[in-house]
């Protein structure tokens, strides 16, 4: 695959992959059956704002980190593909988390839902839990991020470095036997000065020249 090429791919993948984590967040995770204190029931749906709060905050920073490899150069773009490995890391242990104690990932709307406080009370008072797929789809978000911030630090080399729309040109002046002196860019064609004036005197005063003493 071309560098070029190459490049967007994995930046695209980045995007892709912190908009899909940014979704799963957005969705209903699980489904919790909740004893209420007058002998009633009550079913809950916990999406990952609730299961997974740092779901967020880390999907936003995949957008950003993209953001930052599209003009970053090659020692930068190694240490952005190691913190998009952390990223998905990071996703990863949220959903996984949230998958492996869902009455605990739960609590934060048990509590407002019946007043129950306590890690063991909320346990107690959530009779039964459904995960839904989208902690899944978090968890194939976070795996694509790693594996695509490890792509970048193997590929980082090959990557094109970031383009200058505008080149610095350098002026020299040129003295002239037979006319006024010149000035020109390197390497390009001398342009006549122009002879010195009252204004050309007045802004060698404001910067402290003597326009005398030339």
């Amino acid at each position: 695959m071309p560098p070029r090429r190459l490049k967007l791919v994995l930046i695209l993948t980045i995007l892709g992959a912190s908009s899909l984590a940014l979704l799963a967040w957005t969705q209903v995770w699980i489904k919790a059956e909740v004893g209420l204190p007058d002998a009633g029931t009550q079913v809950l749906e916990i999406d990952g704002a609730v299961a997974a709060p740092a779901l967020t905050a880390l999907a936003l920073s995949g957008f950003a980190l993209a953001g930052a490899l599209t003009i970053a150069g090659r020692v930068i773009r190694i240490v952005l593909g190691a913190l998009e490995m952390l990223l998905g890391f990071s996703v990863f242990l949220a959903a996984f988390l949230a998958l492996e104690d869902p009455a605990q990932a739960s609590a934060a709307a048990v509590t407002a839902a019946t007043g129950i406080a306590g890690h063991e009370s909320i346990r107690l008072s959530v009779l039964g839990t459904v995960v839904t797929t989208w902690p899944f789809v978090a968890l194939a978000a976070a795996v694509i991020m790693a594996a695509t911030g490890l792509a970048v630090i193997l590929t980082s080399a090959r990557w094109p470095g970031p383009t200058r729309k505008y080149q610095a040109v350098r002026f020299e002046t040129v003295a002239s036997p037979d006319g006024p002196d010149t000035i020109a860019p390197v390497g390009h064609a001398p342009v006549e000065l122009a002879p010195n004036d009252s204004v050309g005197d007045w802004d060698d005063l404001s910067r402290g020249e003597d326009p005398t003493a030339r």
